[in-house]
């Protein structure tokens, strides 16, 4: 199977040729890396040159935006510039964060994925972060059958399905969710381990504790969705400041009227899925 890769970079130096090289080592090329350079003030630049001068491969494209490293709109937007270099000749599109490390057969194995059921519309393997004893583990907050937005691979069809990946936060939530829409399926295999250097969220600033509850309101959760969503959060981070900030940034989307990013239609399909999954969940 054909696919593309596309990879935000910004301020990636201490990461990047890692990802790169274990691109390299896949058993199944891509037939094109495009690394998104974005407003990168370290060596990231300079290591992308290294692999594009040796390796046709890769593909650099230097975009300026803001410094900011915010969850959705900065990544996306960098994302989206890289797809637009692309044809649309392939079978299958990666979002690649600029920081993991794949296993060789990691490509090979979702190619088979969605050659073996073309009802999966979205597929991944398994983040692991180190710890401090310096053992990888398992590093999935959401439900093992989210595929987290630094590994995410979606078929032709379903991308242009759910059109493309929304320029906001929460796009790896409601990608997930149109996708379903549209009757296409999720699949995560466990066998696929992907070493992810940088914890969580380490560069995210200070205001971006806000927008989990934004993008709640803008997926069309409603209220007690959101409640249970957030609730959820706030106990398995153990910190209860992430439950008031999610409503203070729901209730500051709602007087704000922030532009939904899913239709009203879109949005019923939603709740009916999330209260699906609770009800399934406490049963």
């Amino acid at each position: 199977m054909i696919y593309y890769i596309v990879i935000p970079a910004h301020n990636e130096e201490a990461f990047l040729a890692d990802t790169l090289n274990s691109i390299e080592r896949q058993h199944l090329q891509p037939k094109k890396v495009i690394i998104v350079n974005d407003n990168s003030t370290d060596d990231t630049e300079a290591i992308i040159n290294q692999f594009t001068e040796i390796n046709p491969l890769f593909e650099k494209l230097n975009i300026s935006s803001s410094e900011v490293h915010l969850p959705g709109s900065k990544v996306i937007n960098a994302f989206n510039k890289g797809l637009k270099l692309l044809d649309h000749h392939y079978d299958f599109v990666v979002k690649l964060d600029a920081d993991v490390i794949l296993p060789e057969n990691y490509f090979e194995r979702i190619a088979y994925i969605f050659k073996g059921n073309p009802k999966v519309g979205i597929a991944g393997g398994f983040i692991y972060e180190q710890y401090q004893n310096g053992d990888w583990q398992l590093n999935h907050p959401m439900n093992k059958d989210h595929v987290r937005g630094a590994i995410k691979a979606y078929s032709k069809n379903c991308f242009a399905a759910i059109g493309g990946l929304k320029n906001a936060m929460g796009w790896d939530t409601v990608d997930e969710l149109l996708a379903q829409y549209h009757n296409y399926e999720i699949f995560t295999d466990d066998t696929l381990h992907v070493k992810h250097q940088r914890p969580t969220g380490h560069s995210y600033k200070a205001k971006a504790k806000l927008m989990q509850g934004r993008a709640m309101y803008t997926m069309r959760y409603g209220f007690w969705i959101s409640f249970i969503a957030s609730a959820k959060m706030a106990w398995k981070r153990r910190l209860w400041s992430v439950f008031f900030n999610n409503f203070e940034g729901y209730y500051t989307a709602k007087k704000e009227r922030e532009p939904f990013l899913v239709t009203k239609k879109q949005g019923e399909f939603i709740r009916k899925l999330r209260w699906k999954n609770i009800k399934r969940k406490l049963l």
